[in-house]
């Protein structure tokens, strides 16, 4: 009933930049936040940034000042901007949004939404 699409991984050299973009749609009714994970194979997801409806904000440590995370289009759309790309980013990168949407019986009910993943590789 909410989507969530992704764009904008691939292939990078170390140094590099990227810039991920996520947009949600369907029957939101509010978004309290929105963020982007990341899980590196034979590792656990792990919060990379994530971005609140008054625009506070949170890093991972090991992309602060590296990264940069911002909405547009109401709040609706998130980016990441990703500079200095190391190869231990790669991973894939996952958008979440939690807040409220209406389902179909017309309730309000909290929102707990994942993209499908983009990939991101840091290789030369």
């Amino acid at each position: 009933q909410v989507q969530l699409v992704e764009s904008g991984g691939g292939l990078v050299q170390p140094g590099g930049s990227l810039r991920l973009s996520c947009a949600a749609s369907g029957r939101i009714f509010s978004i309290n936040a929105m963020g982007w994970y990341r899980q590196a194979p034979g590792k656990q997801r792990e919060l990379v940034a994530r971005i609140t409806s008054d625009d506070s904000t949170n890093y991972a440590d090991s992309v602060k000042g590296r990264f940069t995370i911002f909405t547009e289009n109401a709040k609706n759309t998130v980016y990441l901007q990703m500079n200095s790309l190391k190869p231990e980013d790669t991973a894939v990168y996952y958008c979440h949004a939690d807040g409220y949407y209406n389902n179909y019986r017309g309730d309000i009910a909290a929102l707990d939404a994942w993209g499908q993943g983009t990939l991101v590789t840091v290789s030369s």
